[in-house]
């Protein structure tokens, strides 16, 4: 999972997680935006992930998740919700956000414009 120093030790039991937003960046202040998670979460919960409780916050969200293929599945989540996230702030011209997406980006991420979320994830 990403470049976190925390490890996934059993990944069969829930775990609780924190998903922030790259440099604590307020996104989730529009119902749009917290849709796109949401949607996001319950494509997940579908395919095998148990989602027990989250929050949303403006900048980052809190979730007690648990799967069988868990690095998988918060991967997957991580990038659908970047990508989907990244397009609607295009098509709503929120310039101010992405232009910090793009100045707070890590220099390895070369592959893209931008980075949405911090990596790592802080399983406990």
């Amino acid at each position: 999972m990403g470049r976190s120093r925390y490890k996934i030790i059993n990944p069969e039991l829930p775990h609780f997680i924190t998903l922030t937003v790259l440099h604590w960046i307020p996104v989730f202040t529009r119902p749009a935006t917290v849709t796109i998670l949401l949607d996001a979460l319950r494509h997940l919960m579908a395919k095998g992930l148990t989602v027990y409780a989250y929050v949303i916050l403006e900048n980052h969200c809190h979730l007690v998740v648990q799967s069988d293929a868990f690095d998988r599945d918060i991967a997957r989540l991580k990038s659908y919700t970047a990508k989907q996230l990244i397009v609607y702030l295009n098509d709503n011209n929120v310039e101010q956000i992405l232009d910090q997406l793009a100045f707070y980006k890590k220099a390895h991420k070369t592959d893209r414009a931008y980075q949405f979320w911090q990596e790592g994830i802080h399983p406990e």
